[in-house]
């Protein structure tokens, strides 16, 4: 196959590339003031408080929901897509995981992150080996927490409030997905959840912390009075 043969841009001068690139960062930057935006409402978003007694299997035996925050006041739980009968995880799921970032700023902000996922703790335990990672996850299994927020979506098996369709590339009913959790004192609220495409770019802490009620913390942010905040290289 020759040069010419194969798929490519348009070749230009620099001069014409310069204009285009030029045309385009306007756009960029439109896209970066929208994603702002979006990020500054969701910090405006209501929370309902979480009724249920959920209970999981972790690395330290059974656990509440509360306990997942590991004494933080947010919790970002990824919806490993991990159906009971199966003895892998999701290959997408698995992408995310092992793209995730360098998380420890999380806790400097108040923030927890955690897997969990329907099929049983040693099964998770062995895969997460397997794997070769450190991230917190935990199973759900025997509860209605995949249910209640929608990272399983088999009818059958428990009645759905809200009719979401399974993601695309999902099966047996699961579905990747992640749900925001806010702490005061000893009571749970949920303030966001988002799914399939939604999670793409949630691997690094920033991107993470933008779907949290107080966002990065940081002073040129849109945020509610009185939410914690503090120089961005401060």
């Amino acid at each position: 196959m020759t040069t010419n043969e194969i798929a490519h841009p348009r070749i230009a001068t620099y001069d014409e590339w310069l204009a285009e690139r030029k045309k385009l960062l306007e756009d960029e930057k439109a896209s970066t003031r929208e994603r702002d935006r979006i990020a500054a409402a969701r910090r405006r978003l209501p929370m309902v408080r979480v009724e249920k007694a959920y209970r999981f299997q972790g690395p330290n035996g059974e656990a509440s929901l509360r306990d997942l925050f590991e004494g933080q006041i947010q919790l970002i739980v990824y919806h490993f897509m991990f159906g009971p009968d199966w003895e892998k995880g999701c290959p997408g799921c698995t992408s995310f995981v092992d793209s995730l970032g360098d998380l420890s700023t999380l806790k400097e902000r108040n923030t927890t992150f955690a897997l969990v996922s329907r099929a049983p703790l040693e099964k998770l335990d062995a895969y997460k080996k397997e794997r070769g990672w450190n991230v917190a996850w935990y199973s759900s299994f025997g509860s209605d927490f995949n249910y209640d927020y929608h990272a399983t979506l088999d009818e059958s098996v428990a009645p759905r409030e809200y009719n979401f369709a399974p993601a695309p590339g999902s099966s047996s009913g699961e579905a990747p997905g992640l749900s925001v959790f806010f702490r005061l004192d000893d009571d749970v609220f949920h303030t966001y959840s988002t799914y399939a495409r939604g999670v793409e770019s949630l691997t690094d802490t920033y991107p993470l912390l933008d779907v949290t009620p107080y966002g990065r913390q940081e002073d040129w942010e849109d945020s509610p009075a009185g939410w914690p905040q503090k120089p961005t290289y401060g």
